[in-house]
């Protein structure tokens, strides 16, 4: 889920997994420490590609 920031707020981003448990929390714009945290590391081209892409506020189901 990417949730919006207001003024000097940045957007943030929500990474969960199928029990909906929280695995990681962060800002849209420097993913790469919390990628490598959850053991997404070597993919973080393509999850800043999908960060990108993704609409605010809605939940979206990525298979990586």
């Amino acid at each position: 889920m990417k949730i919006r920031g207001k003024v000097k707020i940045p957007d943030y981003i929500q990474i969960r997994d199928d029990q909906f448990t929280l695995l990681a929390y962060f800002r849209a714009d420097r993913p790469e420490e919390a990628l490598k945290k959850i053991g997404l590391g070597e993919k973080q081209v393509e999850m800043k590609r999908i960060i990108e892409s993704l609409p605010f506020g809605r939940m979206k189901k990525i298979q990586i």
